[in-house]
């Protein structure tokens, strides 16, 4: 007899840490949510929405879906980039509207290489299409507008053009405008737009295992390149990818399903490539391979370059559970809850996978049962214990989970209602759409040595709001300078519109968690470069760093309040920010002790020539201070090495006190030999 499995209760403090979602490197902080015993609603539920217009009917399991990425995402540059994936029988090629588009965009790009000689005549363009009323090319005339590219920089009329655009279906302008209003906080209408796409990207995600977390990759680590990442990112050009393949030719089943995975997702600088992947998939499965077996099913059934056929999925993920991959039964339980590949629906078979595979730790398990409770599909409907299941799938990095919440906090059901948080979580599911292609082009681009390309394409996810993408664009424009080929008004940028594109890059990825963009923006505002200097705006940006447990955040604040510069002057409140520097980074013991020892002297030499010396060595010794920032160490310490001319100033001054200050030495004993 099969006993009902018991759902988790929620009893104590959740905390869902979604770094499996959220793969951020050292520069960004994981996204951490909390929900208390506040957030779940009390006594019975009722299972109808607090406002029913808000959003859609709840959907049941969705669908695999097997559209291109050009209807999933339409207006997609990537028959720019991925010609070799465009379908034949695709608009792209029978709609001249289309056609026009897709000129513009070859023609945008190739100007960003050439220097932007003809820019203006390739907006001209993109003007008179967007006129004719295609969606698409006004989105792109948006991002000239936004970016200030042959176009006067005017935000409202970016906001005008993806407004249009957004209405008529483009994506990028949905994600854009979204991410304005999020900004704006005006989360009752950033939610629907997010949950749109949220939608989207969770029905191109597989049934039955979790798809790997591609992220945009950071191509900087603070000031320099992220080699080692970047290293690992060169596709087929890669040594240890190039090894693996070596191994999968001589028969390592390992290897094939490796190489596989690569094609499939496009992991690590690999071009997808669908047919490569079945084929080695394919091989793997000759040598017993169970994990090739499961994405053999997942391919069937999603018809990702084969025909689709729902019998031979089952079959491949039957054949796959057997060998004890346990993410399988998830994609068994899909089919039969769908009524795909078998008779008819068998609601109470496909919830004993779903346990079987929850059982066994798989996070689509309990995600799965989730949804059973939820619409009440094979049990009882049950609003709470659809939450707690969630719960634990997305304690575990299921993105799906986090999509169910996010419509839970979206309507009220299960959960308080909580827009900003529903917001949150649709925006981190749906930068997870075919769309995040963009990112892998800029990246190639990058790696090819194409600046230009990269940069357009990491400003244009900028604009979609990926944290990431602005961080990447911002350190092109300052690593690079005028070779980031940054198109301005007329021509390349000049040095102010890139200084103040690069300010306005560091200042939303800063927002978004940043710490060392924030860090960027507090020297912006210190030094008035780009910008007006400013140091309330300057401790506001440091306040913001510190808040993320910032080292250097902390010396900064420290300093402002030792010199009362944007913050009160108070020389306890300084050592305390020094000393948490140095709790946090033990690399900042020289700094500290140094500047430990400016305040040693400020307490105990105040109104001093000392005390003059420390705040005016700078501006005196401009010429040795701009040596400091370029060769010695990183801009905005410098004075440093003002603290440790002081130090021994101090330390000379304390002996020559000391030597003065010891007692004559005592007159010789009288001799009482001698004759007077």
């Amino acid at each position: 007899m099969h006993h009902r499995r018991n759902p988790p209760s929620t009893t104590y403090l959740l905390t869902l840490l979604l770094s499996s979602l959220l793969l951020l490197q050292t520069s960004a902080r994981p996204f951490v949510l909390v929900l208390s015993q506040d957030d779940l609603k009390d006594g019975p539920i009722d299972d109808t929405p607090d406002d029913p217009s808000s959003v859609a009917d709840w959907d049941e399991f969705g669908e695999s879906d097997s559209r291109s990425d050009e209807e999933l995402d339409p207006g997609s540059w990537r028959p720019i980039f991925e010609p070799d994936d465009s379908n034949s029988g695709s608009d792209s090629v029978i709609n001249p509207q289309l056609e026009e588009y897709y000129s513009s965009v070859r023609k945008l790009v190739d100007s960003v290489s050439d220097g932007g000689r003809s820019m203006q005549d390739v907006a001209s363009e993109i003007e008179s299409v967007a006129a004719s009323g295609n969606p698409h090319a006004q989105s792109l005339l948006g991002l000239l507008y936004n970016l200030g590219m042959a176009r006067e920089r005017n935000g409202a009329k970016s906001f005008m053009y993806h407004h249009f655009a957004a209405d008529s279906g483009n994506t990028h302008s949905k994600l854009a405008r979204a991410y304005t209003y999020t900004r704006q906080e005006l989360h009752e209408k950033a939610v629907v737009l997010y949950a749109e796409l949220a939608e989207t990207a969770v029905n191109s995600f597989l049934i039955s295992k979790d798809s790997p977390v591609i992220e945009p990759v950071r191509i900087h680590n603070g000031a320099e390149e992220n080699k080692d990442a970047l290293r690992k990112s060169r596709g087929e050009e890669d040594e240890d990818f190039q090894i693996l393949e070596y191994q999968a030719q001589k028969g390592n089943a390992a290897a094939m399903y490796k190489i596989g995975i690569f094609y499939y997702f496009g992991l690590r600088g690999v071009r997808r490539d669908h047919s490569k992947a079945f084929s080695w998939f394919s091989k793997a499965v000759e040598k017993g391979e169970p994990r090739s077996m499961e994405l053999l099913g997942e391919i069937y059934a999603r018809g990702d370059g084969v025909k689709r056929n729902y019998t031979t999925a089952l079959e491949w993920l039957t054949l796959a559970s057997k060998h004890q991959l346990y993410s399988a039964y998830n994609g068994m339980g899909y089919l039969y809850v769908k009524g795909y590949g078998v008779e008819q629906k068998n609601y109470t078979k496909a919830k004993e996978y779903f346990e079987k595979a929850a059982e066994h730790k798989e996070a689509g398990g309990h995600y799965n049962l989730g949804v059973m409770y939820l619409k009440g599909i094979g049990v009882k409907k049950d609003i709470k214990a659809a939450c707690n299941y969630f719960i634990v799938a997305a304690n575990a990095g299921q993105p799906k989970a986090f999509y169910q919440l996010a419509k839970m906090f979206h309507t009220g059901i299960g959960l308080k209602k909580n827009l900003p948080m529903a917001t949150s979580l649709y925006k981190l599911v749906a930068e997870r759409g075919p769309w995040i292609s963009l990112s892998r082009w800029a990246l190639e681009s990058y790696l090819k040595g194409e600046i230009g390309k990269a940069f357009l394409l990491y400003s244009r996810m900028a604009e979609l709001g990926y944290e990431v993408a602005q961080s990447n664009a911002a350190w092109i424009l300052d690593k690079y300078g005028e070779a980031s080929m940054c198109m301005g008004e007329s021509g390349l940028c000049t040095d102010a519109e890139r200084h103040q594109r690069a300010h306005s890059l560091w200042w939303q990825a800063s927002e978004q968690g940043n710490e060392h963009a924030a860090l960027l923006i507090g020297d912006a505002y210190y030094y008035g470069r780009g910008t007006e200097r400013d140091y309330d705006r300057a401790a506001d940006a440091y306040m913001h760093a510190k808040s993320q447990l910032n080292a250097q955040a902390m010396f900064n604040l420290g300093y402002m309040h030792e010199h009362g510069q944007g913050l009160p002057l108070d020389l306890h409140l300084a050592k305390r920010y020094y000393d948490q520097a140095l709790e946090l980074d033990s690399a900042a013991k020289l700094p500290v002790m140094l500047a430990l020892a400016s305040l040693w002297v400020r307490v105990n030499y105040a109104n001093t020539f000392l005390v003059d010396l420390i705040d005016s060595l700078p501006h005196i010794y401009p010429k040795a201070d701009e040596w400091i920032k370029n060769v010695v160490l990183e801009e905005g310490n410098a004075t440093i090495v003002t603290l440790f001319v002081c130090l021994l100033t101090v330390l000379y001054l304390r002996e020559r006190q000391r030597r003065q200050a010891a007692p004559a030495p005592p007159p010789p004993p009288p001799n009482d030999n001698i004759v007077n």
